[in-house]
């Protein structure tokens, strides 16, 4: 494999023209390169070429409608990362309020690995996961104006506020080792069973780290497969070998799970916020059909209905 050596804007512009994109405006077209990376940009020709195997883009694809794909990528991602906020920020108050009850507001009540799952096949994965929570303790607690006045004021860290320097990943992994009693408690306020809520958290978990380092969101897909839902029934979504095609492990799967974790306005904010984005897409891409790119992404045709679901 050759190496991969620095090129500049003049070299970057020869490279995108030989593979066939066409270039309208190129003073334009280097400024953009430069400001957004030349990297960040091509990572989304895949859309606009045959095959993986066929490096020459769709005849008659233009810049514009590359950069509008990487365009309509970061804002989508900016509208799906503040929502995973929301849900971030309610499954920490709904797993801090349950433990704080039950167990007590200082970390060696709160952090007693007596108080977790006593699953035995889950003994390591409850030392683990509590020494992370301790590790993030010590590394953060400082760095936190609510958690450093607890510490100097008081000697302890409320749980409640404790989670504000706990990432998303620890608290999902926090949620997987609780005892089955507070699982339940806390999974009931979203009507679901305690084992669909932990394959959830690690997904959104999976993406929320991926809006956060600005990775490409479109064709990303998870390890992890969402149960079926009625979505995907209501829906009508295709499937293959007795699978459904889309929303089980996609950025469609992410929708789903948003419909039932936010409220029903949020939902329906969100839902409007993304449409907007494609149709703005659509809007500007001549090349790919937006059905097609809907399909690449995970999204089924008719995708927006979700809204009027039950």
């Amino acid at each position: 494999m050759g190496k991969k050596t620095f090129k500049t804007l003049d070299e970057q512009v020869e490279i995108l023209k030989n593979k066939g994109l066409v270039i309208n405006d190129i003073e334009k077209t280097k400024n953009i390169l430069l400001r957004e990376n030349y990297f960040f940009i091509s990572g989304y020709r895949h859309l606009f070429m045959n095959s993986k195997n066929d490096q020459k883009f769709i005849p008659g694809t233009t810049f514009e409608e590359l950069y509008a794909m990487f365009v309509f990528d970061r804002r989508v991602r900016n509208i799906f990362f503040k929502n995973l906020l929301i849900i971030e920020n309610n499954i920490k108050s709904l797993i801090s309020y349950q433990l704080s009850k039950k167990y007590g507001y200082r970390e060696k009540e709160y952090l007693n690995p007596k108080n977790f799952s006593k699953d035995s096949f889950k003994i390591r994965q409850v030392h683990d996961v509590l020494n992370k929570v301790k590790r993030q303790i010590r590394n953060n607690v400082r760095q936190h104006s609510a958690t450093m006045h607890y510490v100097t004021n008081y000697g302890y860290i409320p749980l409640w506020i404790l989670v504000k320097v706990l990432s998303f990943g620890i608290v999902s992994e926090l949620y997987d080792i609780l005892d089955d009693s507070d699982q339940i408690e806390v999974s009931r306020h979203y009507n679901l069973d305690s084992e669909t809520l932990v394959i959830y958290l690690s997904m959104l978990s999976n993406y929320r780290n991926l809006c956060a380092h600005e990775d490409i969101l479109y064709d990303h897909r998870t390890q992890k497969v969402i149960p079926d839902t009625k979505y995907h029934f209501e829906l009508n979504i295709d499937m293959t070998d007795g699978e459904y095609d889309y929303g089980k492990n996609d950025l469609f799967a992410v929708v789903i799970i948003m419909k039932q974790l936010l409220t029903d306005s949020e939902f329906r904010d969100f839902i409007n916020e993304v449409g907007y984005e494609i149709d703005i897409l659509e809007g500007k891409t001549n090349i790919l059909p937006i059905n097609n790119f809907l399909n690449k992404i995970g999204f089924p045709d008719n995708w927006r209905d979700i809204i009027n679901i039950d």
